[in-house]
């Protein structure tokens, strides 16, 4: 049964609510998948905090024009898609590496991934999934940061023995 202009109208904003909400798309192949592989897949992305949608291409299309800023993507749109949806850029990745490894199969298919901005597409699964997280990347930043905080103390306590050190010979030379 066709969808009415009504409910298409309706998913269009669902999808634009999602796209709004996340920072990352993933475009996936589901075809050739069981029902079974399919619920454990998007069990996995639940599981992760990712929205996963079978999505017809034209809504999605619709909803990403309407937002703008998506156009490289737009030739990934056709055939059956999937499409995640997640504020981590290698999360979903990870759960499709995981899940392709897990079940020994070549399906879900990486078609591409939308991260902020920048588009994805080819053999770059492994590349998107080995990103550091949001978290991982601030506390590698803190640990730089502290890093050459914490040199440059030793450095001026090491320092400021040596020349009272210094200056206490003097002193005894001259005493």
């Amino acid at each position: 049964m066709p969808m009415t202009k009504n409910k298409k109208s309706e998913v269009v904003e669902e999808i634009s609510v999602s796209l709004d909400n996340a920072t990352t798309v993933y475009l996936t192949n589901y075809s050739g998948l069981t029902v079974a592989q399919t619920n454990d897949l998007r069990r996995r992305f639940r599981e992760a905090g990712i929205e996963y949608k079978v999505l017809k291409n034209t809504l999605v299309r619709r909803a990403m024009e309407q937002r703008g800023g998506f156009d490289e993507i737009f030739p990934h749109l056709n055939g059956p898609t999937a499409v995640a949806f997640s504020q981590e850029p290698a999360a979903p990745a990870r759960v499709i590496k995981k899940f392709l490894k897990d079940k020994n199969i070549e399906r879900p298919e990486f078609k591409a991934a939308y991260v902020d901005g920048a588009v994805f597409a080819g053999a770059t699964l492994d590349t998107l999934a080995a990103l550091k997280s949001k978290s991982e990347l601030v506390g590698d930043v803190i640990g730089l940061l502290l890093s050459p905080m914490s040199n440059v103390v030793s450095a001026l306590q090491a320092q400021g023995g040596n020349i009272v050190g210094a200056i206490k010979t003097i002193s005894e030379r001259e005493g």
